[in-house]
């Protein structure tokens, strides 16, 4: 009988899901060779000299690493798959997410906490027609909440949970969303890397699982402009030495839930560059839109964008609101944990909460800024946040995206601005 094949990938700095296939015979820990600057390649495919990217530096390899126990089934047939970490001359390359998070994961653990994570993934459904235009998927009597053939006649979602499911995605659950024909995908919570792990390669199987089915499904923030957005919402607690969790109460939160929330609110107009990345994002990022727009907090409130759950005891949680799809998931935790560390070890002071309904009027003074653009300047300008993330990936990610800002701005409508995107995201 044949052997499985393995499928080794890693998440780039565009979100890409990029790899290698590699035979039976490197199952198990290994490494394979991929070129440095794939991290000065576009969207669009140009290739430019991005910090990190060695464009101008003879294009040399960095290596993806891989361990053997991190090997598990894919959903490609005859397919084993696993995520590696990128290293460069022996070391972690600087502008790898994932050796982000787990450097973030490490400063939490030096402090004496296990950062917990839940991300919820939203996604639109488009079909192409005759003329090979893509429109939004038909789903004519969907509504909010809805499940079943109402919400997805064509049946993807079902074949993604089944085929999830069976290869080891804990799904916590799945649902229509407010607009239509947009999608809620939702995954257990569990330890920050494998939550992130599992979401990148879920992620992965559902938009290739949705294509079987001549569906394109899409992760931009707003792919339709008349209606709501996508998030990437970071659902985050903290487990002490006793293994209890160190969030508190709605009512009465515990110290590291006061600084964590000051950090996000201290760093919100800067962490958006990495968590909004893209000129649709600001486009979701709108005031009274409940999208994470608004520097506030507060309870049980979608108007604020760290929202405490209403959850008590060991589901206690803090919930981000303001990342989307367009972000690597790997970076997005890793600033959001990093600005929630830097609020509790800075001991940063943490603003009153929010008590207005952020719809009709708000008490927040400020929201993310209004461009892409406004964003990376903030970044720039955060020194401390950049080193706490990574200063090469963040000097990577500016240089790519001041370049991207550059050419979407030439596009001449939104279709066009749309579909720059909606093949990738």
């Amino acid at each position: 009988m044949t052997q499985d094949r393995l499928r080794v990938l890693f998440c780039d700095h565009l979100n890409l899901a990029r790899g290698k296939f590699l035979p039976p015979s490197k199952i198990g820990d290994g490494a394979t060779r991929i070129c440095q600057s794939t991290f000065g390649v576009t969207y669009d495919k140009d290739l430019i000299p991005a910090p990190g990217s060695k464009v101008l530096e003879n294009l040399p390899d960095i290596e993806i690493r891989y361990r053997g126990e991190d090997i598990r089934a894919d959903w490609l047939p005859g397919t084993r798959v696993v995520v590696g970490d990128l290293w460069e001359e022996g070391s972690p390359f600087g502008a790898c997410g994932r050796h982000a998070l787990k450097r973030a994961i490490k400063d939490w653990q030096e402090l004496g906490f296990e950062p917990m994570i839940g991300l919820e993934l939203e996604a639109f459904a488009f079909q192409q027609n005759a003329d090979g235009s893509l429109v939004p998927y038909d789903t004519p009597k969907a509504y909010v909440y809805s499940t079943g053939p109402f919400a997805d006649p064509r049946g993807f979602t079902q074949a993604i949970w089944e085929r999830a499911t069976a290869r080891g995605f804990n799904i916590d659950s799945m649902t229509s969303e407010f607009d239509t024909p947009q999608f809620e995908f939702t995954l257990t919570y569990d330890k920050a890397l494998k939550a992130v792990d599992d979401n990148f390669l879920f992620r992965q199987l559902a938009r290739e699982t949705a294509l079987e089915f001549g569906i394109v499904l899409t992760f931009m923030p707003k792919p339709i402009l008349a209606k709501g957005g996508s998030g990437l919402h970071v659902n985050f607690s903290f487990k002490d030495k006793q293994g209890n969790n160190a969030v508190g109460e709605p009512d009465r939160l515990s110290p590291v839930a006061e600084g964590a929330i000051a950090g996000l609110m201290h760093h919100h107009r800067s962490m958006s560059a990495l968590a909004a990345p893209t000129i649709n994002s600001y486009q979701r990022l709108r005031p009274s839109s409940l999208s994470g727009y608004w520097r506030n907090w507060g309870g049980d409130h979608r108007g604020v964008t760290t929202r405490i759950s209403a959850e008590r005891g060991p589901k206690a949680r803090l919930e981000h609101r303001m990342g989307d799809g367009a972000s690597n998931p790997y970076t997005l935790v890793a600033t959001t944990l990093q600005a929630a560390r830097l609020g509790y070890v800075n001991k940063y002071p943490l603003p009153p909460r929010e008590t207005a309904d952020c719809m009709t009027a708000h008490d927040a003074v400020d929201g993310v800024p209004d461009t892409l653009g406004e964003a990376l300047d903030e970044l720039e300008t955060d020194g401390v946040l950049m080193d706490a993330v990574g200063r090469l990936l963040c000097e990577n990610h500016i240089f790519i995206k001041r370049d991207e800002i550059e050419k979407v701005g030439k596009l001449e409508d939104d279709d066009a601005r749309r579909d720059f995107y909606i093949h990738y995201v």
